[in-house]
């Protein structure tokens, strides 16, 4: 019998202004290093945010983790 697969989390559309701070920073390439469940992952936190401080604050610790590299949503990540 085969196991039950969860159904998958839709995909994220990225905003213009995290494709802008991606840019700006020089990060793309890192972010697109990252695997897709981590760049849908950030993208929802970073969407799901509902005051544009919220948001901008994820943007941030988005940006410095991967600037940083090593870490994944305040966890140590070993990508």
């Amino acid at each position: 019998m085969s196991p039950v697969l969860r159904p998958l989390r839709k995909r994220e559309v990225m905003p213009d202004f995290v494709s802008q701070a991606l840019a700006a920073r020089g990060l793309r390439d890192r972010y697109d290093a990252r695997p897709p469940y981590q760049r849908n992952d950030y993208l929802l936190w970073i969407n799901k945010a509902k005051r544009d401080e919220t948001k901008r604050g994820h943007l941030e610790q988005m940006l410095d983790e991967l600037e940083a590299g090593g870490v994944y949503m305040g966890m140590k990540w070993g990508g």
